[in-house]
């Protein structure tokens, strides 16, 4: 990648800066773009030196499992059982080939994953505005920035309004940067280039047009992209928590080593060889080998349904805690709402309501006056209010001629009033713009925005944003002949026309305007004073079809679902009534607050509103997040949705922070745990959904693991102590385990939801993995399959001790496969769910079936297993006895049904 000429472009005028860059205002063509890209390269900093191959594989050779094998591998070796060093050794091997290509395939994962994450740049070329792709800017590029937006490139301001930068990855320093276009000295040190963009950082506040000067490693960021990488992640809760499990059961498995070998050294009838070989067969059954490996496998299916599914897990940890969350925060436009604003109605002094026909971003449509068809252009209050709309607007309308729609790039607020003005007709884009002599952004604080405008000679201060400000700063109003003095009748007139349209879920728009000196060249918030009342306007963005059955699921699955939005308090009650987040509003009870009437409650009264309340409208990021912050002490899980850079800091307090990935800000994208591909609210319950099957999954993985475990453990145990050879050599277990822990716990792990998963409360944040609740099931499966395999040792055992251990070598394996079938739901049972609805589980229990088969039969592998062969009736006889696990746990579960149902 070329350095651009090694410049200093903090020295140079913006004029200059094009010229070296050999750009226009206009941006480049697409030719040029394509022949930049070849010389520069792509706008990316290289990835952190990927991990070799070899040091992932040798990495999965470390740990407490490796070190108990090794362990048994030189006791086997020592007591002159080559064979079983062999196979303990080629079981170690296929571990670790196991883990190998699960961890390749996890990093492929989250490689997918983040390749959905692509950030996206606004820019200017061949003359027209446009959304690409960041790693495709190139030197000269024009760039479009505003309050929210990730800078994707260093470069040299042009043109700025109020702009201010956070540069603290760059400078350390946290303040915002206020920006400007002059000139700077060359040996300006980079925390004061305040005439520079650089990447990395992001805008708070304002928007600017820039040209695009060094991108990729060529950037100030990608000189210090060395250091970044140094950085280490620390391991999830999750992480530390199957960790922890695992610990435990390798302290398991060495206490139930010494506590067999002590047995079996009080029963005086076992040689130094055999203590041996028994505390080398205990320390194998009592590991469940395949546990880490599972649980990854878990998290990942779970974060690639979850990516299928449209939320796109940014943090693995995240998957485990939506499952349980315990109370959603949810803003309201484009996450409840279609955030298609469309203006469909029209208000202007003096005049009747006038309505709007079309939808969405397709700039074509018609007026009507009492059902009558109006010409928009034949009145002037009309098409002051269309010129307004049009002028005060930095968004753009992109016709996609393959496709043909009709794309919005800019707020959804503003786009709405662009397509009323195409729609008016009196409205011409690229005449207006070329006289627009300043702008004055939108903010939450002044809520309104400004554009300082020439016409005809004369200049004028335009002016949109909430009506009930737009009305506050109004001393005159647009009548059907001419301006008049605002009055107390008028007032209530257009207050009247703010609530109804508000309380019929309308976004209301207020538009004005003044006239301006000739001496007035920039806008402060000091000039948008004595304005004249042109109009309102009253966008509708009525609730996707999909999130009242969303809202319901989450009733039912005992989550409360609490809108928390800056709109109007009755737009807000509107949309709640209509996805039934709220009973109806004539109730009498108080549905919603504002902020303003939550400041004036105590702490007390402060908590009890938000525990009962699930409305919050005129809301500041401020209250967004002192509400989550309270909600959270009070004891709930909290997911929080946000798309504006303001949302950051309640995303980061949220236990899972929820960004929009359509509208979001990129700040906002980065600050959450979650983003949505879509904004859709219905994906954030669907998320709900997937991360409880995880946790499910999670808990039966390990419960299947750790049942087949404590049954070879109980079973040595049992035959040890009656003084009897142990019934199952060490290789033996470690083939039951590497088939069933390693073939059916994968598959296992890819058990789909049951439908139920929304029917419970939220799962406990402090729940373990394995709890109470099934060691009933775990003491009822590992004693019939002790007691199973006990039966058909002492069966065979007058035949021979190669034949008895071959029969409870089939008991366990088949035991554990029929399981599988347990596991699959520790409450439904599997003829309910389908006996087949899991190709996965029955794929493994057919390759297992035969791989059983194989071991024995085969002549070869019998001599290294030290198997005797079965006849058919044998293994009919024990497939049909290790079947009765299956009944056993039917049966349970059909019990357990019975006393929840006599509990009702």
């Amino acid at each position: 990648m070329d350095k651009v000429n090694n410049i200093s472009w903090h020295s140079l005028s913006a004029d200059e800066t094009l010229k070296q860059l050999d750009a226009t205002s206009k941006g480049l063509s697409d030719q040029e773009v394509l022949a930049r890209r070849k010389k520069h390269g792509y706008n990316e900093i290289p990835e952190e030196g990927k991990v070799s191959l070899l040091y992932l594989f040798l990495k999965q050779f470390k740990g407490l499992l490796v070190l108990i094998l090794a362990l048994a591998a030189l006791i086997s070796y020592f007591t002159g059982h080559t064979i079983d060093t062999y196979v303990i050794l080629v079981v170690v091997l296929i571990n670790a080939l196991i883990g190998f290509s699960q961890e390749i395939r996890a990093g492929k994962s989250i490689e997918a994953l983040r390749q959905m994450l692509v950030h996206k740049a606004r820019v200017i070329r061949n003359g027209k505005e446009m959304i690409v792709s960041v790693r495709e800017l190139v030197p000269g590029d024009i760039l479009i920035v505003e309050e929210g937006d990730n800078i994707s490139a260093d470069a040299r301001i042009i043109s700025a309004k109020n702009l201010r930068t956070i540069e603290s990855s760059l400078t350390g320093e946290s303040v915002p940067q206020g920006k400007i276009t002059s000139i700077l000295l060359e040996d300006t040190l980079l925390s004061d280039r305040k005439n520079m963009l650089f990447k990395g950082t992001f805008v708070v506040a304002g928007f600017a047009h820039a040209v695009v000067c060094e991108t990729g490693l060529n950037t100030a960021i990608g000189g210090i992209a060395d250091t970044l990488r140094g950085i280490k992640t620390e391991k999830t809760n999750f992480q530390r928590k199957t960790d922890a499990l695992a610990r435990q059961m390798g302290i398991i498995a060495i206490s139930s080593a010494l506590l067999l070998f002590i047995v079996a050294w009080l029963a005086h009838s076992y040689s130094k060889e055999e203590l041996l070989l028994i505390a080398l067969a205990a320390l194998v059954s009592a590991i469940p080998e395949g546990l880490p490996a599972v649980l990854s496998v878990v998290l990942a299916i779970g974060s690639y349904r979850m990516a299928k599914r449209n939320a796109i897990v940014r943090e693995f940890t995240s998957v485990e805690t939506l499952g349980a969350v315990t109370a959603i925060l949810t803003d309201k436009t484009g996450t409840l709402t279609q955030n298609t604003l469309t203006v469909k109605k029209l208000f202007v002094p003096d005049e009747d309501t006038i309505d709007v026909s079309g939808e969405g971003w397709f700039p074509v449509g018609n007026f009507y006056r009492q059902n009558r068809t109006i010409d928009g252009e034949q009145n002037e209050q009309l098409k002051k209010l269309f010129n307004i709309s049009g002028i005060c607007n930095n968004s753009n309308i992109r016709h996609d001629v393959k496709t043909g729609k009709y794309e919005l790039a800019g707020d959804p607020t503003e786009g709405a009033l662009l397509v009323l003005a195409h729609k008016g007709g009196s409205f011409l884009s690229e005449k207006s713009s070329a006289l627009k002599l300043d702008d004055l952004p939108f903010n939450s604080k002044q809520k309104f925005r400004a554009t300082l405008f020439q016409n005809s000679g004369s200049k004028e201060i335009l002016v949109v944003g909430a009506p009930e400000k737009i009305l506050e700063l109004s001393i005159n109003y647009l009548g059907k002949v001419g301006e008049h003095q605002m009055n107390d009748t008028i007032k209530k007139k257009i207050q009247r026309q703010i609530d109804e349209w508000s309380g019929n879920a309308m976004r209301v728009i207020g538009l004005a305007y003044r006239r301006a000196s000739e001496t007035t060249k920039q806008l402060t918030e000091e000039d948008i004073t004595e304005l004249v009342f042109v109009g309102l306007v009253g966008m509708i963005d009525p609730p996707r079809p999909d999130v009242k059955e969303a809202v319901e699921k989450c009733k039912k699955a005992g989550i409360r679902v609490i809108m928390a939005t800056g709109d109007h308090i009755n737009t807000a009650l509107a949309i709640a009534e209509a996805t039934s987040m709220i009973e109806s509003t004539n109730s009498g009870r108080t549905m919603a607050l504002t902020e303003q009437q939550l400041l004036q409650l105590d702490e007390k009264e402060f908590d009890e509103a938000i525990s009962t309340i699930n409305v919050f409208a005129r809301l500041s990021p401020n209250m967004k997040l002192q509400i989550a912050t309270r909600l959270q002490a009070m004891g709930h899980l909290i997911a929080m949705t946000g798309d504006g850079v303001n949302d950051a800091p309640a995303l980061k307090k949220a236990d899972v922070g929820v960004a929009m990935g359509i509208m979001g800000t990129d700040v906002a994208r980065n600050s959450a745990k979650v983003v949505l591909a879509d904004d859709n609210f219905s994906t954030i319950v669907n998320a709900v959904e997937e991360g409880r099957i995880v946790f499910t999954n999670t808990r039966q993985t390990s419960f299947f693991l750790v049942t087949t475990n404590f049954s070879e453990i109980l079973i040595l145990i049992i035959v040890i102590a009656l003084g009897f050879p142990i019934p199952l050599t060490a290789t033996q277990i470690l083939w039951l385990n590497l088939v069933t822990d390693g073939v059916g716990d994968v598959a296992l792990a890819t058990e789909h939801g049951h439908g139920d998963e929304l029917d419970e409360k939220p799962i406990s944040q402090k729940e373990n993995i394995l709890n109470k609740s099934v060691i009933p099931f775990l003491i009822i499966m590992g004693v019939v399959m002790t007691t199973l395999s006990i039966a058909v040792f002492f069966w065979f055992l007058p035949v021979g001790i190669e034949k008895a251990r071959t029969s409870v070598f089939v008991v366990m394996a088949f035991s554990q496969l029929f399981n599988l079938f347990n596991m699959r739901s520790l409450k439904k049972s599997v003829f309910e769910i389908g006996l087949f609805s899991n190709r996965y589980i029955n794929l493994a229990l057919f390759v297992s079936c035969v791989v059983q088969v194989v071991i024995i039969e085969v002549p070869l592998f019998a001599d290294i297993f030290r198997f005797v062969p079965l006849n058919p009736i044998e293994f009919i006889v024990l497939i049909g006895l290790s079947s009765s696990i299956l009944w056993i746990g039917e049966s349970y579960k059909w019990l357990l049904f019975l006393f929840k149902f006599r509990k009702k």
